[in-house]
């Protein structure tokens, strides 16, 4: 994969949530790569209401740059994109964690996971 420009970054990663999350799902369509972060475990966060959030990124750049303070030790590493559809999203709903995509260390868009699942679907139809 095509490494992405330190112009890009700064540019995609000032973006607002939702335009991030249409970045998102465009990206791993065409890569069939999806980012987490792992050390010892996935990293998780949480929302105001006290429900777990998983983190995933489009591209390794974005899940290293999200790798500080508790996540400090954390490391990228590759989902992917059939083990994102096939295992990742369905054991979240039933774990009730939601994805939180494409976090930039300060909003990420959380969405429903029949949303996400429905968008990849549409998006990879293009391919």
């Amino acid at each position: 994969m095509v490494s992405i420009t330190s112009k890009e970054f700064k540019a995609v990663i000032k973006l607002p949530a939702n335009i991030r999350y249409e970045y998102f799902i465009k990206k791993v369509a065409d890569s069939e790569e999806v980012w987490g972060l792992y050390d010892d475990g996935w990293a998780i966060s949480s929302d105001d209401k006290g429900r777990l959030l998983i983190p995933f990124w489009p591209r390794k750049e974005f899940a290293e740059y999200c790798a500080y303070e508790e996540w400090s030790n954390y490391k990228a590493q590759c989902i992917s994109l059939d083990e994102f559809i096939s295992d990742w999203l369905p054991n979240m709903v039933k774990d009730q964690h939601k994805p939180s995509i494409f976090w930039n260390r300060d909003d990420s868009a959380v969405l429903e996971i029949q949303v996400i699942l429905n968008d990849l679907e549409q998006e990879l139809e293009k391919y």
